[in-house]
């Protein structure tokens, strides 16, 4: 509808139910004392009602006590909370903003701790009770019915156990497919005022910028063609979106529809074709966002918004394959147990969705859930990444909830993953500035091995910069990259996948045994002196070792001693090859003249392996082994060294 036609909609149902636009000192008169008042929350929030509702207490200052104001989350004005109206009124949220945090923490307020999916239910049972509902709408359309917009979640059920509803119609609110709809005659009183629906509104600094698009490249690998998300409130979930532009037919079922995933759906990345429940819609429950994407779901049936009973429930949730659960936290302990509610005692925001969208993420076929954050807070003084969460901190995730953590620094996998071998994830995604502390702290905790080696600063930091991805001459793809700190098990497992020929041949000695002191020389690294690269195969969760090669540079001849290996049941396929190439290949960017390795003379396979790297070799046989002296050829086939 255009203003006019809104406009000759909202005189239509003036004339029908004239008693419905009372004055607003009828409307508000008709509040008891002791009355639980819902309030629609986030960006649907009738700001104007807010403020009439106060005007009128100041004008009536006895009108009424004691009522409770119920709300999920206050995003724009709560004059509720000012000491002055403390006698009328007193504030429970659901989930805590900017504006009410403080008076929680500081008793003038309440905090109830709850899952958004149970939120119907305490409603429609009377565990939580509803007396009036103050809601915000879009104009009647030709048959009477208002949309909700913005905000469905828990308000129909509010509205529907209300026994009296007052609705700020608003022309600027949006029309929404779904659950959303209200009838005039299911509203006791309507007070018509337009005024632009709360947005979100961005900033961030170049630094914050960066870090948000490292994190968001990460999490892009892990989400596949044909993933249904759920993305969570925050910047970086919303900024995440903008890195999964290359990906194709995903979905969507989540509780908030954010800016970033309809810009995705915009341009089709975002189509639903792949789901399996509400196929070729984007299911929500609420949007935050900004007047664009409040003009593209109006009217627009591809968005359902859905109770928030339903996209919550982590039954429903399960049944969409591959579904991908991207939330943040304010901090995760070494052993997985995560926080998104408290910062210690400090109450600081709420559950939300968050244990929904995770345990049913959990659930579904191939689902995956990705705890994406910041590695510091505060200015970079305050590691997230914590030896333990503080005794007083809720821990809205435990340690079997999360599949994946995310920073700026890197993945780490933690399903199915031991106390040992989380920790060393998490501290080696953790801000390098921390780490030496909190493998310290491991130690003292037992976490992980006492004498469990670290590099500190930059000669320890994981050269991400030197991960690539190539195909053998035989055809076979491979992943190469620098071995992480973190890799022990992985090492250990190919280690002891090879014969005893294969050892002999790798370490010029029968012994067969390698044990964690022997294994740390692999993974501790000092990239200022070495490089070891892995050739690897499989998904981030699921990775296999088939083959290591290992340079360590000699300062006094300026070349470095090489060595490689392959799985026994992958030899053959050119991964010995294609190692040896890209360590040539950084060894020359390093300026380095050539390598020198110890062969034994019945390695024949690795004999051929350097013959055909294109050095100029010299070789010296000693107890039957061939000590080879390799030089790097200079472009016009000059020897170098």
């Amino acid at each position: 509808m255009n203003k006019q036609e809104n406009k000759s909609s909202l005189e239509h149902w003036k004339k029908a139910y004239p008693e419905k636009f009372a004055s607003e000192e009828v409307i508000f008169g008709h509040i008891r004392r002791g009355d639980h008042i819902f309030v629609t929350s986030g960006c649907g929030e009738p700001q104007y009602l807010l403020s009439a509702l106060t005007r009128y207490v100041e004008s009536h200052p006895k009108a009424f006590f004691d009522t409770e104001i119920i709300q999920v989350y206050s995003l724009g004005i709560a004059p509720y909370t000012d000491p002055k109206f403390k006698s009328n009124f007193r504030h429970n949220s659901f989930f805590i903003g900017n504006n009410t945090r403080d008076p929680v923490n500081r008793g003038a307020a309440d905090y109830t701790p709850v899952s958004l999916s149970d939120i119907p239910a305490l409603i429609n049972g009377g565990i939580v009770r509803i007396d009036v509902a103050l809601i915000q709408t879009s104009m009647p359309d030709e048959h009477g019915f208002l949309s909700l917009g913005v905000s469905v979640d828990m308000v129909k059920a509010a509205t529907e156990k209300a026994s009296m509803v007052i609705a700020q119609v608003n022309s600027y609110m949006p029309r929404v497919h779904g659950d959303g709809f209200i009838n005039v005659s299911d509203v006791n009183y309507i007070i018509h005022h337009d005024s632009p629906v709360l947005e979100i509104q961005r900033a961030f600094s170049e630094e914050k910028t960066m870090t948000l698009q490292r994190i968001g490249n990460y999490v892009a690998r892990l989400i596949q063609d044909g993933d249904t998300l759920q993305v969570g409130y925050g910047s970086i979930p919303n900024a995440i979106m903008a890195h999964l532009y290359n990906k194709k037919h995903l979905g969507v079922h989540t509780e908030l529809l954010t800016e970033g995933l309809v810009n995705l759906i915009k341009v089709g990345v975002i189509n639903n074709s792949k789901k399996i429940l509400n196929r070729g819609k984007t299911i929500a429950t609420f949007c935050m966002a900004k007047k664009e994407t409040y003009e593209y779901i109006h009217d627009n049936p591809a968005i359902v918004f859905r109770t928030v009973d339903y996209t919550n429930d982590p039954l429903l949730i399960a049944r969409n394959d591959n579904m991908v659960a991207i939330n943040s936290a304010l901090e995760i302990d070494l052993t997985g147990q995560a926080t998104s509610e408290s910062i210690g005692s400090l109450f600081y925001s709420g559950i939300g969705g968050f244990q929904d969208f995770m345990r049913g993420a959990l659930l579904a076929r191939n689902g995956k859930t990705i705890l994406a954050m910041k590695s510091t807070a505060v200015n970079d003084t305050v590691s997230r990444i914590v030896p333990h969460l503080n005794a007083t901190a809720g821990v809205t995730l435990n340690r079997a909830d999360v599949h994946y953590v995310v920073t700026e620094y890197g993945i780490a996998y933690l399903h199915g993953k031991n106390i040992r071998e989380r920790a060393m994830a998490l501290i080696s995604i953790a801000h390098p500035k921390f780490r030496s502390w909190l493998i310290e702290e491991a130690k003292r905790r037992g976490l992980i091995y006492q004498d469990q080696a670290f590099i500190p600063g930059e000669r320890g930091r994981y050269p991400e910069d030197l991960e690539v991805y190539r195909t053998t001459k035989t055809g076979f793809p491979l992943f190469l990259r620098p071995v992480k700190i973190t890799d022990e098990p992985l090492l250990k497992d190919f280690f002891y996948s090879l014969s005893d020929r294969s050892l002999h041949r790798r370490f010029l000695s029968w012994r067969t045994d390698i044990p964690h002191e022997r294994l740390q020389d692999f993974v501790v690294i000092d990239y200022t002196k070495e490089i070891s690269i892995l050739a690897m195969m499989g998904p981030e969760e699921n990775q296999v070792i088939l083959g290591i090669g290992q340079y360590g540079i000699d300062q006094a001849s300026h070349t470095a001693e090489v060595a490689l290996v392959v799985r026994d049941d992958y030899q053959g396929r050119g991964i010995g090859s294609e190692l040896l190439s890209y360590l040539t290949y950084l060894a020359k960017r390093e300026g380095l003249l050539g390598f020198t390795a110890e062969v034994l003379m019945d390695n024949k396979p690795m004999l051929q392996v350097f013959e055909q790297g294109g050095f100029d070799i010299e070789r010296r046989s000693d107890a039957g082994v061939y000590h080879l002296k390799m030089a790097f050829k200079a472009p016009e086939g000059r020897r170098i060294l």
